[in-house]
């Protein structure tokens, strides 16, 4: 097992976070994410309308001096921080166009324009790109933390994992502060390191002063509760994190994940309901069609499917390439064909466990269960707790005719988390009850 050697120490000599700015990736955790996305920030969370209030604020900096080639540099971080607080990806040409302004500017040494572009091709889920970008920047400036963090997530992504481990070290050393911890905890997470997760996330709380940053790290210990089985522990969890910052649109989404384990049907649809009128990001979406399907309501699931792939085409309008929600969308509610031609693309360009989980699934539904049977091997190979992965690989056992491979693996995943899906939920129970003598 790879490890951390400094990530224990740092975090326990660390008397406080670091309040960071710059390079916010705090996407809404599920199990796994739909779109994939690395579940952790480099920050606070921030504000839809302080960002843009500060957008307002670079605009007019720059109609009076339009050579400033750093006022190019911070405007373009801040049009992908407010894609991000508001699920609007027509603000990624603007940041492209101005990440671009800043190095026309400054073509030497502009390691704020390089960061700004590996962080919108992050967002734009371009990560060989900005692992190069990154890169480029950590050659010119070794120092240069927000390097790192743009480093640590694009390998993440890639499937590099001794890489990306490498660059949340990297990270540690130079900033240890939110976007390190919760880097960290994702990678140990990950590889089955649940409680050293916890403990790397307990500290950042502890040191978290701002509400922001209060509410970002309760939400994520909160999804640890939940990814655990534990839905009325991480219902606490979600309050605890909307007390500290009632914007916080994720934890909404959260506490109605929770509620719906606890049975509490109403208040997760009409929190599912407030998360999506705040932020329609595919993944709360996905969560509340499944929901309302589960519970017969297949109109209302439809409206939200449809809603869904709307918003999936207007991301790829505006430079976002994301196979990853689509084809997981198509294997369970579309076309299976379609979800694995996807998926295949997916996996060209980023062979992560998510990725491998995705099309194992989706060869299945095909009826390709020998290839499939490898790819969720594969998905499981670090040690990641993770009942979907557990469920989708018992399944194509099953479907192979490996009886003892199949009860093992559907028993784990009810172990994991007995609420990892309102719709997959009741049929891993059938099929572990018919593998039973």
């Amino acid at each position: 097992m790879r490890r951390l050697p400094l990530l224990l120490t740092t975090v326990a000599l660390c008397g406080c976070l670091v309040a960071v700015g710059a390079l916010r990736d705090d996407a809404p955790r599920g199990t796994p994410p739909p779109n994939g996305t690395p579940r952790h920030g480099a920050g606070a969370p921030g504000a839809p309308g302080t960002v843009g209030q500060a957008i307002a604020t670079d605009q007019a900096r720059l109609r009076e001096r339009p050579e400033d080639a750093e006022s190019w540099a911070g405007l373009g971080a801040l049009y992908v921080e407010q894609a991000r607080l508001t699920a609007d990806p027509s603000y990624y040409p603007k940041a492209d166009e101005a990440l671009h302004r800043s190095l026309t500017l400054a073509p030497q040494g502009n390691v704020d324009a390089l960061t700004g572009l590996g962080t919108l091709a992050n967002a734009r889920h371009l990560f060989a790109e900005a692992r190069d970008l990154a890169q480029q920047v950590i050659t010119l400036s070794p120092h240069h933390w927000a390097a790192y963090a743009v480093l640590a997530d694009a390998r993440t992504q890639l499937g590099d994992d001794q890489g990306a481990t490498e660059a949340v070290q990297g990270l540690l050393d130079r900033r240890p502060g939110t976007a390190a911890f919760t880097r960290a905890a994702y990678d140990l997470e990950q590889h089955g390191r649940t409680a050293e997760a916890r403990q790397a996330l307990r500290q950042a709380l502890d040191g978290a002063f701002d509400p922001a940053d209060q509410a970002f790290c309760r939400y994520q210990l909160a999804e640890l509760d939940r990814n655990a089985g534990h839905p009325d522990q991480a219902l606490t969890g979600y309050r605890q994190a909307l007390a500290a910052d009632a914007s916080y649109t994720p934890a909404v989404a959260g506490q109605a994940r929770a509620e719906a384990a606890l049975g509490h049907t109403e208040d997760a649809l009409r929190d599912y309901a407030t998360a999506i009128g705040r932020i329609p990001l595919p993944q709360f979406l996905l969560e509340l069609g499944e929901l309302q399907e589960s519970l017969g309501h297949t109109a209302e699931a439809g409206r939200q499917y449809r809603l869904l792939t709307a918003e999936q085409r207007l991301a790829a309008a505006n430079g976002v390439v994301d196979d990853l929600s689509l084809g997981q969308y198509e294997a369970d509610h579309g076309d299976p064909a379609t979800a694995v031609r996807l998926l295949r693309g997916e996996w060209q360009r980023r062979r992560n466990a998510l990725v491998a989980d995705a099309l194992a699934w989706a060869l299945h539904r095909q009826g390709a269960d020998e290839e499939a049977a490898g790819l969720a091997e594969q998905a499981e190979s670090h040690g990641w707790h993770n009942a979907l992965f557990s469920y989708h690989r018992g399944e194509i056992e099953r479907a192979l005719g490996r009886t003892a491979d199949a009860r093992t693996h559907l028993a784990e995943a009810l172990s994991t988390d007995p609420y990892f899906s309102p719709l997959q939920v009741p049929h891993a129970r059938a099929a572990l009850a018919a593998l039973t003598p």
